[in-house]
């Protein structure tokens, strides 16, 4: 298992070069100068502070010496500066990555043991009224754009029933400590994280339906079941753990998706994370922390798939015999 961990992160370690460099190619590749944004902003657009500006942040340097000096930095781990938000990138993405991570995984939970339960549920009870009902739940959720069950859910319970804040991370100003100020952060969590968990909860419970009734019809089953085991005994030891490695690859893939891809949650719930940070970066042209946010998402996906390579060992043994 170290063996197969060592040699699954040298190639990881390769991937996210190659992505990095690639990154950096398409970004500067795109239209837009940030000097004439920053300048435009300024109210200053003569050629003389254009240039001084480019000077200023290496703008004018041609783009393989900005190339080698960017993949340099970030073998050191030094992702550059954000010439726009006057900080390091680096602290900047730490400070904001906490709240993406504690939304995303929330979401991920959520979607995770929820859809897969309900999955179960229908399988087990495949052609009644409970598999039509979760069945067609799933297809609306699945179906449904995601910034409008965003935007319903805050007219809903947080301007109709008052229920639930709509905005933000915690409550501006109250100054709330220790259990009182978790409470308020799991408050303004509830909606972003169920907005963004209830597309993968519909595929999570679609997989694992299709799933379990693949496995359902196979031999050992209907062995298990002349046997005379319990129907429970069935559905959870031989079934559902059968059915799980495709459960699991979209496990690795959402978790690794998720980090950097809340970007209409994050807008529009106003929550401070990585991907409304990565929308901000793109609008103000900010080439740097554009990048070092493709960074740490390229390496958090990378970081998923080693865990669910690892997690198929554990799951299947005979993935590890092979």
């Amino acid at each position: 298992m170290i063996g197969f961990i060592l040699a699954r992160l040298g190639k990881s370690a390769a991937i996210l070069v190659a992505i990095v460099a690639l990154n950096f190619l398409l970004i500067h590749a795109a239209p837009g100068d940030p000097a004439a944004v920053m300048a435009g902003e300024a109210g200053a657009s003569d050629e003389k502070f254009l240039a001084q500006l480019r000077t200023q942040f290496g703008l004018d340097k041609s783009l393989p010496e900005q190339m080698a000096l960017y993949m340099k930095g970030v073998l050191t781990l030094d992702l550059g500066y954000s010439y726009r938000q006057q900080m390091p990138v680096a602290d900047l993405i730490f400070s904001r990555l906490p709240a993406t991570l504690l939304l995303t995984f929330s979401a991920f939970a959520i979607s995770l043991v929820l859809g897969t339960l309900a999955g179960v549920l229908a399988s087990a009870r495949v052609g009644s009224w409970a598999d039509t009902l979760i069945s067609t739940a799933a297809l609306i959720f699945y179906a449904t754009p995601l910034f409008w069950v965003a935007l319903m859910a805050v007219i809903l319970f947080s301007v109709t029933l008052d229920w639930l804040p709509g905005f933000g991370y915690e409550t501006v100003g109250a100054g709330y400590t220790g259990l009182r100020r978790v409470l308020d952060i799991a408050e303004h969590l509830i909606l972003p994280a169920l907005t963004l968990g209830l597309f993968f909860m519909a595929v999570y419970m679609r997989m694992t339906r299709a799933s379990m009734l693949e496995v359902r019809g196979l031999d050992f089953v209907k062995t298990a079941r002349a046997k005379g085991l319990a129907p429970r005994t069935i559905l959870w030891r031989h079934v559902f753990r059968n059915a799980m490695l495709p459960i699991v690859t979209l496990a690795g893939l959402q978790a690794g998706q998720l980090v950097g891809g809340a970007v209409l949650t994050e807008t529009v719930f106003a929550w401070p994370g990585i991907g409304r940070l990565m929308f901000e970066a793109l609008a103000q042209r900010d080439y740097n922390l554009l990048l070092g946010i493709f960074f740490i998402s390229a390496a958090m996906v990378l970081l998923f798939n080693l865990i669910t390579d690892v997690a198929y060992r554990v799951v299947d043994p005979r993935i590890r015999a092979s």
